[in-house]
């Protein structure tokens, strides 16, 4: 069987302000366009189909035609919950409505006999058998084994442990005659980080072992790490990465998609596809001269401008001027003060006026410009007039 790994959508992701909708809703279109091209016996959506626990209207419609639209010609479609989306809606609102046009959701754990397999068998007759593990936070994966055991876990197992023994449980069943499958969102040590996940549920605390995916499985497909790359173990182990570069720390990545072909007896063929239709993201450096000289050479991409000059008012407006996709705009660590010269900064002896203060103030830090100056003296003389009214002056 041929199949399409993806995960890590993240729809309605906003990247310092914008809405980058228009860029999801053709990314997604060019994954769908992947899976037809490609003729894919099935889709596995490995987790973070949202950006958050509340996804906006437009983003759960983009969801949903998207899903339908991978389910176009009969292709199976799986679709986990990953740390970012809230179980409870892809259980509860999504599950009873997609399962009936053959979209298969796993908000939550569930036990082999109740959903947590998901087995069915490809056009060309080939039995499958896929065990879904979506994310479990620290407290739902003790409930997870609780639900699996029928019994309470007051053992004080690691979340690797217990993690290991709900995916034994779920591919106790693999057969050497079927296409056996895991998909599964988590954090594998040594994996790279694509630069914008969730720290807190990233870590150690949120470790699971390699060793956890038997050898029995043609494929382990995995969400969470948005870098696309390859896991050692015992089985073929992949990230798919993400079909969008969620935020600068991941400008390198290439984001895409994983195509796999996957049969009984044999190692499954894994071939990565790149997409292209997200707006790329870029950190630009430079003083202001250099910034104009690039700027035809930056298309469309979303900026992130560190500036090669001392910070002056109006510095950043100046760049937007120049670079309109400018999202964030920093000074350059060899032009911001020193904090020696900010901890060591004296104002001076004696009795000082607040203007005198504040230019001091400037001068010790900096950060002098007079157009600064003059918007603290214009502030400063509202202020005083103000209080002097109150007081009974100037009437």
């Amino acid at each position: 069987m041929k199949f399409l790994h993806t995960a890590d959508w993240h729809v309605g992701k906003v990247l310092r302000g914008r809405s980058r909708a228009e860029e999801h809703a053709r990314v997604l279109a060019e994954l769908v366009e992947v899976a037809r091209e490609e003729d894919v016996d099935a889709v596995i959506v490995a987790g973070d189909v949202f950006d958050g626990a509340v996804p906006t209207p437009p983003a759960q419609a983009l969801v949903m035609k998207t899903l339908l639209a991978l389910r176009e010609g009969g292709r199976q479609v799986v679709v986990l919950a990953g740390n970012h989306d809230d179980p409870r809606l892809l259980d509860d609102v999504y599950r009873p409505v997609l399962d009936r046009l053959g979209v298969r959701v796993v908000g939550r754990f569930r036990r082999p006999d109740a959903g947590g397999v998901v087995s069915w068998t490809t056009r060309h007759g080939e039995p499958v058998r896929l065990a879904a593990l979506p994310f479990l936070s620290q407290r739902y994966v003790v409930r997870a084994v609780e639900a699996l055991t029928d019994t309470p876990d007051q053992h004080n197992r690691r979340y690797a442990d217990r993690f290991a023994r709900l995916a034994e449980a779920l591919t106790a069943g693999f057969a050497d005659d079927t296409v056996n499958l895991v998909a599964a969102h988590g954090t594998l040590p040594g994996g790279t980080w694509g630069g914008g996940e969730r720290e807190a549920q990233t870590i150690m605390d949120y470790y699971v072992e390699a060793s956890a995916f038997p050898a029995s499985a043609h494929y382990a497909a995995l969400g969470h790490l948005h870098r696309r790359q390859s896991m050692p173990g015992p089985c073929p182990i992949w990230y798919s990465g993400s079909p969008i570069a969620v935020d600068f720390g991941e400008e390198q990545n290439t984001p895409g998609a994983l195509l796999v072909e996957a049969a009984p007896g044999r190692p499954a063929k894994v071939r990565e596809v790149t997409l292209k239709s997200a707006r790329e993201l870029r950190t630009v450096k430079g003083p202001l001269g250099r910034l104009e000289a690039m700027k035809d050479d930056l298309g469309d991409a979303w900026l992130r401008v560190v500036v090669s000059e001392k910070p002056r008012a109006g510095l950043a407006d100046q760049v937007r001027d120049i670079l309109p996709n400018a999202l964030t705009v920093d000074i350059d660590e060899e032009f911001r003060p020193t904090s020696s010269r900010r901890g060591t900064a004296v104002l001076g002896e004696g009795v000082r006026t607040p203007r005198q203060l504040f230019r001091a103030y400037l001068d010790h830090t900096g950060h002098e410009d007079e157009q600064v100056v003059a918007l603290f003296d214009r502030l400063y003389d509202d202020v005083t007039t103000e209080a002097g009214r109150a007081g009974g002056g100037d009437g």
